[in-house]
């Protein structure tokens, strides 16, 4: 095996799961994605990727033979809607994406699989089914399936941030791969992540705001392109973010100047906002990482995104599978197919 992994990543958005598993020492040779914003914001940061800007409904693999030879197939899919798990919309695109998904693993054959969608697809009765249509395909093409939930705030991003994680690998690394430990023994809070941001135009009250922000953030979430104007989520997360002297209704165009005076209000109207550049600090984004667009369409990509660390973390333990004594054994013949088999946090 050479010293880099390859892998195809598909829904690939602002790049924060690539970037993550970039970091673990994977090579990607394919990026897909069907927004024409998502694919500038990739060649943005990184011109020399392989970037296909197409719906993965249409995507056709025989016609980019580069991703027919991968180790990793990943995908941080779009979350499914619980009305499509229980039959009731069968032509949701959420769960015709993650079909498609799963489908493309049939032509690819890569050694590993990583979806990444809501922590209910892991355990919730509501998704049962989809549960069992995924197994049945891997099962089928000698995979195992790992199915567990990750929360972000474990990896040093400053946001509590629940996903569901799906990973399969083919015999014999399926039983090599254990699911990422936490890196971090301390959570990052708000204050701490965005204290140097809010200083940064000399708002002499920053340090003041960052000390009293103690919790990490609420989940941050892109929303529905149908949707208006950006804001940082629903009522209970506005309500967090109120607690910690935050204005989530909208999104500001810069961080407080010198002559800002913090109203101390609990009126949410008089508090201040946070800006769509700290947003992607919450989403734990690399700090020269660039996302294109004006602010709601930025602000959609960032909170559509999995966070860098959690894919780093994820590449790392797939990587630690793939790389195990006895993965490198069978590299030299034809692993055999295994049973279904699921493990559960």
């Amino acid at each position: 095996m050479t010293d880099q992994l390859a892998f195809a990543d598909v829904c690939a958005g602002a790049g924060g799961l690539a970037s993550g598993l970039e970091s673990a020492g994977f090579s990607p040779v394919l990026l897909l994605d069907n927004k024409s914003l998502a694919c500038e914001t990739l060649l943005a940061n990184r011109p020399q990727w392989n970037v296909v800007c197409e719906d993965l409904i249409d995507f056709l693999p025989e016609e980019h033979p580069e991703v027919l030879d991968v180790d990793l197939l990943s995908a941080g899919l779009p979350r499914v809607k619980a009305s499509a798990a229980v039959g009731r919309g069968t032509s949701e695109p959420e769960l015709r994406l993650l079909k498609a998904a799963v489908y493309l693993v049939h032509a690819v054959q890569p050694r590993a699989l990583l979806l990444e969608n809501l922590p209910a697809l892991v355990d919730s009765p509501v998704y049962a089914d989809v549960r069992s249509f995924i197994e049945d395909e891997l099962t089928h093409l000698g995979y195992g399936s790992h199915w567990f939930v990750l929360n972000a705030a474990d990896f040093g991003v400053p946001q509590e941030r629940l996903q569901g994680v799906l990973v399969a690998l083919r015999e014999p690394w399926f039983h090599a791969f254990v699911p990422p430990p936490p890196t971090v023994s301390e959570h990052v809070s708000a204050g701490r992540a965005l204290r140097r941001s809010m200083g940064a135009r000399g708002w002499s009250e920053a340090d003041a705001w960052a000390d009293q922000a103690r919790s990490v953030a609420p989940t941050v979430v892109g929303g529905s392109d149908n949707r208006g104007g950006p804001d940082l989520g629903p009522t209970g997360t506005k309500r967090a973010w109120a607690r910690m002297g935050v204005n989530a209704g909208a999104f500001a165009d810069e961080v407080p100047g010198p002559d800002y005076v913090w109203p101390r209000s609990n009126d949410v109207s008089e508090m201040l906002k946070i800006t769509v550049d700290q947003a992607a600090v919450l989403q734990a984004f690399p700090p020269e990482w660039q996302i294109t667009g004006q602010k709601t369409a930025r602000y959609r990509q960032i909170g559509h995104a999995t966070p860098p660390p959690v894919g780093r973390a994820l590449g790392r333990a797939i990587s630690t599978a793939l790389r195990s004594p006895v993965g490198a054994q069978a590299m030299g013949g034809t692993a055999p197919p295994i049973a279904g088999y699921t493990s559960s946090p």
